[in-house]
Order: C-alpha cells, then sequence, then structure tokens
C-alpha cells in the first residue's frame, strides 16, 4: 500500500490485471488488510473484489491456496509488490497458462527459467551456470487445474512455494515464457525510490490546483485540484502534488518527488528527489534529500538530511538486521510513520526513523533509532 505516484503499488498490479482482462480480484491480505480494504471496496474498476485472510505467512503458495475455493477458471497469480508493464501483463493472460521472465545481466541472483523455444522446462534457484538470462518475474497465469496442486509441501526454509507449483503445471501443460517490458519488486527502501522516478517521469504537466503566479513551475508537474503552491515556489519536474497538500512560500522542489495528500513543505524548505506520505510536515528551514517520510511524520524547523558519504561509496540501509548497499551514490533517510525530529536535527545518510521514532533539538542522529 506504499504510494508510487498517484496509487499503492498493490493499484498498479490490480490496473495491470485488469488491463489483462481479469473479471475478478482476490486480495490475499493480513497486515493492515483495513488499508487494502478500505481503498479498493467491494468493487474496483467496475469489477467484484474478494478478500481472504491468510492466517500466517507461510509461503507464496500458501497464499494463493487460501484463495482456493474461490478460484474458478484459468487464474493470474501476481505479487503485490512487484510493478509491471500492464500490456506485458495482457499478453500473459493471451497467452495462458504462461510464466512473467525478465532479462537481466547476472542470472544467478535470480530463479531462471530454462526453456525450449518459448515453452518453459523448469525453473532453477540462483543457479551457478544458469541456462538462460530469463529471470522469474513472480507472474503467472495458472490453468484452472492448478488450484488443485496448490497444497504442496514445506521447503526447506519453511515456506510453501509457489515455484513447487509452477513445476507442476509445467508437468502437465505447455507453459510460455512471456519476456516483461518491466519490472520492478518494490520489496525495499530505495526501491520504491526507483519506482516513483519511474513513474513520475511519465507525468504529463497539469496544473489543476491552487498555483500562485509568483510561483515557478518548470517542466513536468502536476498540482492536482484542492493543492496549493504559495509565492516563491520552484518546482523543477518530475513532481506530483497530490491534492490537500501545501507548499510554500518560498520552498523549492526538484527531482523525481511526491508530495502526498495533505503534506506541508513550509517556508524556505528544499526537497529533492523524495517521498511525502500522507499528512507529512517539512517545516521551514529544512532539507530533505534522496529520503522516503511516512505518513504523519513531522520534521520541525531546520532540519537537515544528509544524504551523500563524504567517500563516495553507495550509501548503505539497515534491512532485516544487516547494512546492505543501496547502490545508490545519494540515499538520504527512511523516516517511518509518524516519526518526528525536533529543530534543527541533523541526519546522516543511511539512517531509519522506525515508527514514532523522536530526535532531540539541536541533535545530530548516525544511528538507527
Amino acid at each position: 500500500m506504499l504510494p508510487v505516484a498517484d496509487r499503492p503499488i498493490v493499484a498498479h498490479v490490480a490496473d495491470a490485471a485488469l488491463q489483462g482482462d481479469a473479471d475478478e480480484l482476490i486480495f490475499v491480505v493480513g497486515y493492515l488488510d483495513d488499508q487494502v480494504r478500505e481503498y479498493f471496496g467491494e468493487e474496483y474498476a467496475g469489477v467484484p473484489v474478494r478478500y481472504v485472510e491468510q492466517e500466517e505467512q507461510l509461503g507464496t503458495a500458501d497464499a494463493v491456496n487460501a484463495a482456493r475455493e474461490w478460484i474458478d477458471g484459468t487464474f493470474a497469480v501476481l505479487n503485490g509488490d512487484n510493478l509491471y508493464d500492464p500490456e506485458s501483463v495482457a499478453e500473459l493472460f493471451e497467452r495462458a497458462p504462461s510464466i512473467g521472465a525478465f532479462t537481466v545481466d547476472n542470472p544467478t541472483n535470480y530463479g531462471v527459467l530454462s526453456t525450449n523455444g518459448d515453452t518453459v522446462t523448469a525453473i532453477v534457484e540462483k543457479p551457478a551456470d544458469p541456462p538462460t538470462n530469463l529471470a522469474n518475474a513472480g507472474a503467472y497465469i495458472f490453468p484452472e487445474d492448478a488450484r488443485e496442486y496448490l497444497d504442496v509441501p514445506e521447503s526447506e526454509r519453511g515456506e510453501h512455494e509457489i515455484t513447487d507449483v509452477v513445476e507442476r503445471v509445467i508437468d502437465h501443460h505447455d507453459v510460455t515464457a512471456v519476456t516483461v517490458d518491466r519490472w520492478l519488486d518494490v520489496g525495499r527502501a530505495w526501491e520504491l525510490l526507483e519506482a516513483n522516478e519511474l513513474f513520475l517521469g511519465e507525468l504529463e504537466r497539469d496544473l489543476a490546483g491552487d498555483v500562485s503566479e509568483d510561483a515557478d513551475v518548470r517542466g513536468n508537474v502536476v498540482v492536482e485540484e484542492g493543492a496549493t503552491v504559495e509565492p516563491g515556489v520552484v518546482i523543477q519536474g518530475p513532481a506530483l502534488i497530490r491534492s490537500g497538500a501545501k507548499v510554500g512560500p518560498n520552498a523549492y522542489v526538484r527531482g523525481a518527488t511526491l508530495v502526498g495528500p495533505d503534506v506541508r513543505v513550509g517556508h524556505s524548505v528544499e526537497i529533492k528527489n523524495s517521498v511525502l506520505m500522507e499528512e507529512a510536515h517539512v517545516s521551514h528551514l529544512s532539507y530533505v534529500g534522496d529520503s522516503l517520510l511516512g505518513r504523519n511524520v513531522n520534521f520541525g524547523a531546520g532540519t537537515n538530511v544528509a544524504n551523500l558519504r563524504h567517500d563516495d561509496d553507495p550509501v548503505k540501509l539497515t534491512v532485516k538486521g544487516e547494512r546492505v548497499s543501496t547502490g545508490r551514490r545519494k540515499f538520504g533517510v527512511v523516516a517511518g510513520h509518524g516519526a518526528k525530529t525536533g529543530i534543527n536535527t541533523s541526519l546522516s545518510p543511511g539512517l531509519t526513523l522506525s515508527l514514532g521514532a523522536t530526535t532531540l533539538p539541536g541533535e545530530t542522529v548516525t544511528r538507527d533509532r
């Protein structure tokens, strides 16, 4: 449910499925399922919506198996945190049964499709000697009888794997590999930045909101109806200012930046290549670069985010307790929902502020909090 441009990630996935002619959406939900239910309702884009709860996270096959009784006919399985181009998803539907494949430079890091022409013969996990350069993109169109294969045994890592289901389908059907033009797995913070950079780059200029005559709006910028851009503001696209947001006066927004609904960007604030989620507030005389700010984050006046290491190495971020390279020369901070900084706080690159974390006025923060 994290935002990419004007909608949550999973809404992009749903829209792609509908372009592929899906006639029903089934969301397998668990944590914070109320947000999914509230967004999609009982009907989305003219098709019925159903919700199925996965009681424990026991793997992708287990998630699909939770929806088993509602599967009737050919069915698609799409990961809710993957972004695909809709045209490729439509082709997957047309050529069912099928698997999405994405061409990669280093297949050893992925599940790799072994093929005979367009037909998939096997999936090999992270092979030392890859049979192809086609990574499994996690998009499947299964025949109806695949619902009988969903109850697969637990794997060595303690999960019920969807790839075990795929192997059974391959044994009984000719499964087509369809190369997708776009595939982004948005599982880590910097990948959310990457996704927004991509989708915001496709914006077409539209200044429907209240934009001051004394503001300077350059390039492909969307200011939604209900948003306000105050005098002295400079916005260099691509940028999206959502409804209810207020920017300025005298603020500077640049790069691929998403200013979410009801966000406040104060006087003389600079926001660069960042995502500010709903009701975030960046007070005057602050700088935020290459960062992700969650809902209701409040940065006190004079908060400055550092986004570059002095040695020019890629910035690292903590993922599941380990420092992992983002692969990005510039990356700022991730601020969890409700985090707050005192005035004149300095935040080091690659820093995570957890849900509701706070800082003291004038504090320099160099470690996750």
